[in-house]
């Protein structure tokens, strides 16, 4: 891929035009529109097919979560990462759910900013360093007895539950293979047993999973 192009969605002006001027500079991004409400994004989806969408979540019209939730119906091949300045689990859980492959927080500087969009266009996921550490203390939390998710009808090993809280935090199979003392190739093995078991496609739909099950509720 060339340069990646950014449809940037968010009801202020000074916002949108922030980030276009924190962005211009990067020879691999480029926002070639602008949108004001989920609304307005989704009539120039269309007409400009971004390679990835940054948008707020609370807006008028149509909010980002609703949003989201129609781009990936209609436009799966199109990235989608939040960028708000909400941080509650409720709207990190729903904004997932609708399909979003990111979720970074307003206070971000450039660099993550930069690093985030490179990230979810390569089709893994990136989390704020707040909203990372907010998602696996609830992950601790809901964790019950060795085998079992709470609320979970599919069976996970103990093993599995290990290795897909580790998929969560991002790590990689050599990295998770390291931490447990295992090799890559059983790695391998937990992750498609975990994609399976789920139903998920990749990644992005074992945190979805994740999510759908209660790990992140208060």
């Amino acid at each position: 891929m060339g340069k990646i192009n950014i449809l940037v969605v968010d009801d202020h002006k000074i916002v949108r035009d922030g980030i276009l001027s924190l962005l211009q500079d990067e020879p691999d991004i480029c926002v070639i529109s602008q949108a004001e409400n989920g609304k307005d994004a989704l009539e120039k989806i269309p007409i400009v097919l971004p390679h990835l969408i940054l948008i707020d979540i609370s807006m008028p019209v149509m909010n980002g979560i609703e949003c989201t939730r129609e781009i990936t119906k209609k436009y799966p091949e199109i990235k989608v990462l939040a960028l708000t300045m909400l941080n509650e689990l409720e709207h990190i859980k729903n904004m997932l759910s609708a399909g979003a492959g990111g979720y970074l927080l307003k206070n971000s500087g450039k660099e993550e900013l930069v690093t985030a969009i490179k990230t979810v266009v390569a089709g893994q996921n990136y989390f704020s360093t707040e909203v990372k550490d907010m998602i696996m203390m609830e992950m601790v939390k809901k964790k019950s007895s060795p085998g079992k998710i709470i609320g979970e009808k599919v069976p996970l090993t103990s093993r599995e539950l290990d290795i897909l809280e580790l998929i969560l935090q991002e790590f990689t199979n050599q990295e998770i293979a390291d931490k447990l003392f295992i090799s890559v190739r059983t790695v391998d093995a937990h992750r498609r047993n975990l994609l399976e078991k789920t139903g998920a496609r990749n990644t992005a739909g074992l945190v979805k999973f994740a999510i759908e099950n209660h790990l992140f509720d208060n």
